[in-house]
This record gives structure tokens, C-alpha cells and sequence, in this order.
């Protein structure tokens, strides 16, 4: 392993595409410390306290959002885009015969995806800036201590141009660093909590009030977690697809055997997005709305985070959303008549339409296990936060967004090095990485 990384200094592209990333990544955690003008950023950190869905929000932003900072809206907008265009391609022929042109398509769809970017980060900017107005301390102060009139259109220009300039940064370490850009920075801004978790874990340990073998215990039970959602991630059934010979003159063409992936989590984190999403819409209604008793008591009576009733509902909606999102990103008509135009078959199975029934009957069973193993995942933190009193830095989003991000950054890493005849992180096998 050591070897490994002293040659990733030895490739001197490699590590210019390294030290390119890590310094696009300062620029994006500096531009998360530069707060806004016109606001309290105190008071503000202790009107967002709790579960809400703008807790949610900054967990993405890597705190931007609480501290009012010029990137307090992230690259969120940019992946809403994305998911936008993705499900509108399902159902949009324009975008499906877009789809379809390869990398001229591709062109235009990212510069859609760019225009739709501007236009969310726009509205949520505005949204934003006039929630903001309405927040006061205990005290009565309010959180702007600017004139409205002009705090919310700056506030707008000011998120709008952030979230531009993050995109921006994304782009760049795509194109000329290492890894996908847009991950790397939800990555980076998942990571940066965990200093100020570990120190204050240390602290309670420190002073007493955590016992040390509870905290060593729950290290231990993460590192079993993460090295779980690694193998469930990875984890593909592997379809047997056969391509006949064809004889061309005197050349042989053909008669491979090869194998169709499926992934058990084709769908990614996207549903745990969504669910999460919508589990915290009570709760920000019940601050949002105090005194309204019904909302108090559906809040704390059935949607209380860690309670039986909220991780039922999680999880379902967990499993809903993956089975939804699996079926609008993987059609298995189209990859039937993809194999059936280049002469491959299933063994044993004709091509065609009895093809693509087949592939969707193990797509939907493989997806189940891995919903409910990921629904389980996401669901862990909330009952230990709520039975045991236990912190967590990240919660079941987060871990696999960290793992899978990770996972894609060392396969490109290792790419490069097999690439120059360097050994990779493994000496059997290789690591398989994945799109976010």
C-alpha cells in the first residue's frame, strides 16, 4: 500500500490532477467560511438547530447554509437539476433522442442542465433570503440586520453566483483533476464535521461523560457498517450474455462470452435523498408553524426521528423511491434491443421481449435486498440517536455518499497507475467504481 501511494507521486500527471483537486476543494471550504452580508450567522446557527430539513440541506453544504456563507446553497441546485433532466428524459422524447446522440447530446444536456441550475438556484435563493427575514433570536433581534429591500436581491445575486462559481469548480476537477468534481465536493463537505465530531467525542470521553468502552464499541460497529455498505455497493449479479461467431472473408468476428452487471443499488443514494427529504417536511412545518396543535402532535406522537412509526415510514418510502428511480434510469427494453442488434443472446433465453421481461425479473428481485439493507442503513443513526444518545457526525445519506465517492476516486487513481504499469491498491483484482 505504501508503495502505491509513492507511486502516485511518481506519475507526474497523476500529480498535477492531485494537487489540482485538493487545491480546487481549499477554494470551495473557504468560500463556505465567507458569510453573507446583512446577517447574524449566530443567530441563524440557533434558528436552524434540529431536525429539519434545512439540517438535512447543510449536511450537503458542509455547514455553508448555517453559517450564511457566500456557498450557503452548495451544488445542491445543480443536482436537482441533474435528477430533473433525468427523470424529464424518461418521459421527454426531445431529451430521449438527445440522449440517444452520444456525446454531441450529452453537450447539450449539460448545457441545459447549466441553464436549470442558474434558474433553481435563483428561486431558492429568493425562497432563502426571504425565510431569512423572518428569523429572530429569543431576544427578538432579527437575524438581517440590513433593509429587506436590499438584502433580498443581493442575497439572491450573491447564492446564485456561489452556486455558479461551485458548479464551475466541479467542472474543473472533472475535466482537469482527479474523480468526478460535483461528488467530490458533497464528499468534502460530508468530511469536513468529522474533526469537529471526533474532538468533541474525545472531549466526552475525556471529562467523564461518555464511558470509553461505549465510544470504542461504536467505532468498531461504523467500521462494520461501512465495510457492510462497501460489499452491498459492489455487489452485482452478473448476467451470462453470448455473442455468436460471424466469418468475414478470412477473419472470425465474435464468440465472446460475456456478462450483463446489475447492480443491487442501481439507484444510488437518490432515494435516501428523497425520503429524508420528505421525513423532515413535518418537523420544519412544526417550527414553522408553532401553534398549531395537530402539526405538534403528528410531529410528536408519529414522526418523532428514531421512533417505530418514523422508521416504518422511512424505510417504505426508502424502498418506494428505489424501485421508482430504478425503473426510470435502467430500461431493460432498450438494453434487449441493444444486445438483440449486435447478435447477443441469454442462453436458454429468446431475444427480444422474452430478453427484457428476463432482466426485469432479476432487477426487481436484487433490487428489494438492497433497498431494505439501505433503508436499514439510513435508518441505524436515527434509532441510535434516539435510544442511546449516540452523535453521528453523518447519518446513513452521507455514509454511502463517503463510501461511494471514495470508492470512484480510488478507481480512477488506480486506472492512472495500471495505465504506466504501476501495481494498484490491490494485488488481486482491481477496485470497481461507480457513477454518482
Amino acid at each position: 500500500m505504501l508503495e502505491t501511494f509513492r507511486s502516485i507521486f511518481k506519475v507526474e500527471e497523476l500529480r498535477k490532477r492531485i494537487f489540482y483537486t485538493l487545491a480546487l476543494l481549499v477554494v470551495y471550504r473557504i468560500g463556505g467560511h465567507i458569510p453573507t452580508p446583512g446577517i447574524d450567522g449566530s443567530i441563524l446557527a440557533s434558528a436552524l438547530a434540529g431536525n429539519t430539513i434545512f439540517g438535512l440541506f447543510d449536511l450537503f453544504v458542509g455547514g455553508a447554509f448555517a453559517k450564511a456563507a457566500i456557498f450557503a446553497l452548495g451544488i445542491m441546485p445543480y443536482i436537482s437539476a441533474s435528477i430533473m433532466l433525468q427523470l424529464l428524459g424518461a418521459v421527454v422524447p426531445y431529451l430521449q433522442r438527445l440522449q440517444r446522440e452520444g456525446e454531441e447530446g450529452r453537450r447539450k444536456i449539460t448545457q441545459y442542465t447549466r441553464y436549470l441550475t442558474v434558474l433553481i438556484a435563483a428561486l431558492q435563493a429568493w425562497g432563502t433570503a426571504s425565510y431569512l427575514t423572518t428569523i429572530k433570536a429569543s431576544s427578538g433581534v432579527s437575524a438581517v440586520y440590513m433593509n429587506t429591500a436590499a438584502f433580498i436581491p443581493l442575497t439572491i445575486l450573491t447564492f446564485t453566483c456561489g452556486t455558479i462559481f461551485i458548479m464551475w469548480l466541479g467542472e474543473q476537477i472533472t475535466e482537469r483533476g482527479i474523480g468526478n468534481g460535483i461528488s467530490l465536493i458533497i464528499f468534502i463537505g460530508i468530511i469536513a464535521r468529522f474533526p469537529d465530531a471526533v474532538i468533541q467525542e474525545t472531549m466526552l470521553v475525556w471529562h467523564g461523560s461518555r464511558d470509553f468502552i461505549i465510544s470504542v464499541s461504536m467505532l468498531a460497529m461504523m467500521l462494520l457498517v461501512i465495510a457492510a455498505v462497501i460489499l452491498v455497493t459492489r455487489a452485482q449479479r452478473r448476467v451470462p450474455v453470448q455473442y455468436p461467431r460471424k466469418v468475414v472473408g478470412r477473419k472470425v468476428f465474435g464468440g465472446a462470452s460475456t456478462h450483463l452487471p446489475l447492480s443491487v443499488n442501481s439507484a444510488g443514494v437518490i432515494p435516501i435523498i428523497f425520503a429524508q427529504s420528505i421525513m423532515f417536511l413535518p418537523s420544519t412545518a412544526a417550527q414553522l408553524f408553532p401553534h398549531v396543535d395537530w402539526v405538534q402532535n403528528l410531529v410528536a406522537v408519529w414522526l418523532a426521528p428514531g421512533g417505530l412509526w418514523y422508521s416504518m415510514i422511512y424505510g417504505i418510502i426508502i424502498i418506494f423511491f428505489a424501485y421508482f428511480y430504478t425503473a426510470i434510469v435502467f430500461n431493460p427494453m432498450e438494453i434487449a434491443d441493444n444486445m438483440r442488434k449486435n447478435g447477443g443472446y441469454i442462453p436458454g433465453i429468446r431475444p427480444g421481449k422474452n430478453t427484457s421481461q428476463y432482466v426485469e425479473k432479476i432487477l426487481t428481485r436484487i433490487t428489494l435486498p438492497g433497498a431494505i439493507f439501505f433503508a436499514a442503513i439510513a435508518i441505524l443513526p436515527w434509532v441510535l440517536i434516539g435510544q442511546f444518545n449516540v452523535n453521528f457526525f453523518f447519518g446513513g445519506t452521507g455514509l454511502l455518499i463517503v463510501v461511494g465517492v471514495a470508492l470512484d476516486t480510488l478507481q480512477q487513481v488506480e486506472s492512472h497507475l495500471m495505465m504506466r504499469h504501476y501495481d494498484g491498491f490491490m494485488k488481486k483484482g482491481k477496485i470497481r467504481g461507480r457513477s454518482m
